[in-house]
Formats: C-alpha cells, sequence, structure tokens
C-alpha cells in the first residue's frame, strides 16, 4: 500500500489478497515448535521502534510483527505464517483496548500491520472486524467507524449491541457482545500494556472485559477471580485464541489510564496462544521496570495481579504461569 495510514482511517479495502486459502488451524500450526509441554511465548523487541520525535516508524512495526510471527510459527515467510495461524476463510475479530485514551492505546500501526498481512493470506476485507466496546476506546486507537461489509469493518459493542441471556461461569455473570458470539469465527486479541491500580497488570486476558456489558461488576478482590472467570466462558475462552501484546508503548504505574509521568516505551510486542503464559510474561516486563526507577513491587504495593495464577489453577486451566513451562523465545 501506498499509504498505510490511510488504510483504516478511510476503511479502504486495503492490500492485495495473495496466495490461496488454508483451513490449518493455529493447533496443528504450532504443534512440535515449542519443547514439548511447553507454551510458547515470543518476546520481539526494536529499540529503534520509535524515532527522535517519539513516533513509531510503521516500516519497523510490520518488520517486527514478521519477526515475532515467524518466530512463533516457524514460518519465515509472513504470508506463509499467517496462513498457519488463522482460518483464512472466517471472520477474524481484532480486540483493540482504546479505554486509556489516545495516549496509551493499542497502536494504530499495530492494527495496520496486522490488517495487512492478514489480507495478504487471504482474508477477506470485509472478513475482518477491529473492535472495542465503544466509538469512544475505537478511535482512542486512531481508527474511525465503518460498517461496509465490503471493506474491513471497524466498530464497537455500541453498535452491535450484547446478547440478552448472560453467560456465566464463577463468579462472572454477564452478557457478551454479539461481535465475539455471532461475527467473529476467532479472535486475536491486541491489547496494550498497563500497569492496574486494582488488577496490578491489564493484558490479555482483562482485555476481556471490553467484551462484556457490565466489566464492573467484575472488579472486586482486584479483579480477581474476575479475570480467570470471565475467561473461562466457554464463547472467550474457545474463540479468543492468540494474543498480539502491543508494549511497544506502557505505563508502569497508576493506569489504567494515561499517565506520561510513568510512560516508557520498551518497544516490543509479546506474541502467544497461552493467555496466561503471555499475563506472566508482561508482568514480569513492569516488574522490571518499576525496579529499574526504584518503585516497589506490585506486591508489595498489595496490587500484585492474583488473576494470573487463579487462571493457571487446576479449575480454571486456562494457561501456565510457571516459567519451568514456558518456553520463552526473545527475538
Amino acid at each position: 500500500m501506498n499509504n498505510r495510514r490511510d488504510f483504516l482511517k478511510g476503511a479502504a479495502t486495503g492490500a492485495v489478497l495473495l496466495g490461496s486459502q488454508s483451513k490449518l488451524g493455529l493447533a496443528a500450526a504450532v504443534a512440535g515448535h515449542a519443547d514439548a509441554g511447553k507454551s510458547k511465548v515470543v518476546v520481539a523487541k526494536d529499540a529503534a521502534l520509535h524515532n527522535a520525535g517519539g513516533q513509531l516508524d510503521d516500516k519497523r512495526v510490520i518488520e517486527l510483527l514478521d519477526r515475532a510471527i515467524a518466530s512463533y510459527t516457524g514460518h519465515n515467510h509472513p504470508v506463509e505464517s499467517w496462513k498457519h495461524l488463522v482460518p483464512t476463510d472466517k471472520v477474524i475479530g481484532l480486540k483493540v483496548n482504546g479505554l486509556g485514551g489516545k495516549g496509551i492505546s493499542t497502536h494504530l500501526a499495530l492494527v495496520l500491520a496486522v490488517c495487512e498481512r492478514l489480507q495478504q493470506a487471504g482474508v477477506k476485507p470485509g472478513n475482518i472486524i477491529v473492535w472495542d466496546r465503544n466509538a469512544r476506546d475505537i478511535e482512542a486507537c486512531g481508527l474511525t467507524i465503518n460498517t461496509d461489509p465490503s471493506k474491513i469493518r471497524v466498530f464497537g459493542s455500541d453498535v452491535s449491541g450484547y446478547e440478552d441471556q448472560k453467560a456465566t461461569w464463577g463468579t462472572a455473570s454477564i452478557k457478551l457482545s454479539k461481535i465475539l458470539t455471532r461475527e467473529c469465527a476467532m479472535v486475536i486479541g491486541l491489547p496494550i500494556l498497563k500497569d492496574h491500580s486494582g488488577a496490578g497488570v491489564t493484558f490479555a486476558m482483562k482485555n476481556m472485559y471490553g467484551v462484556v456489558d457490565r466489566p464492573q461488576d467484575l472488579h472486586d478482590g482486584g479483579c480477581n477471580p474476575g479475570v480467570a472467570d470471565l475467561n473461562c466462558i466457554p464463547t472467550v475462552r474457545e474463540k479468543v485464541r492468540f494474543t498480539i501484546g502491543d508494549a511497544m508503548s506502557s505505563v508502569y504505574n497508576g493506569g489504567p489510564g494515561f499517565r506520561p509521568e510513568h510512560l516508557w516505551q520498551p518497544n516490543t510486542l509479546i506474541v502467544g496462544e497461552d493467555r496466561v503464559a503471555v499475563d506472566h510474561t508482561a508482568w514480569q516486563m513492569i516488574e522490571k521496570k518499576r525496579a529499574e526507577v526504584g518503585m516497589a513491587s506490585l506486591e508489595d504495593s498489595k496490587r500484585p495481579p492474583r488473576y494470573i495464577a487463579t487462571a493457571a489453577d487446576a479449575a480454571h486451566n486456562l494457561g501456565t504461569n510457571d516459567p519451568s513451562r514456558i518456553h520463552l523465545m526473545e527475538v
């Protein structure tokens, strides 16, 4: 594309569709690539991702995405990698996070890059939905609402509405967005890494608070067990199958809103299928930054993300938080 930044702002059809469609599922794609019995998490970094003015370099973002996905799948060609990640003949949802406002939301450059690669892998523009809670959060990510079915669709649950009947698991009893339940065959989470005043950390699993009608009902106990219980609801567990975590910018204290005094640029993507392992990895990244600036740990601050261990327990079994069972690749 000649002007990638106009790609979603104008809801253009984007890249030319290349290659044949693939019906390979995610589990088949990654089988055999991680150490046996371990959850693979890729941490891809580029120290030069931001320019001297603090702006993201779009070209470097897509190159970083390619490196992360290739490392995860074991396929070096970017388009082939995506064919092994998604069902290219189905509707793919990209769940962004704009709750924190323009300063700390999923970056537009990442959304553009993912949409470009999905189309090149064979996903039709109309089979890509970029979504969040509402127009305000979507616009915070630099996106423009579009419901034209011939183009990439960009809209929120304020347009689709929520199911009439509640979905329930443990303490979670909520109504799910119809975008998740009726539109998408698979969802890729594109959360933004942030400190959280109650939960400690918000990333892959807590991004799902943006798919329910009343997220405030899941905040007791530092969102524990709310986060884990929500992710155990079958529709969430089964459809939200992959995370491309945006840690290109982050706030390490005072979140989940934008706190410029605590903003830093890890210049990182965190990629994986195991949402618990992804969140554990992200948590350690924030803890390391807090230690570097002489700030107390989240444990000492009495707000560790306890929901991560809960999500890994035998009752929830959403993934692992055991470092010995995580195959961490830094690329």
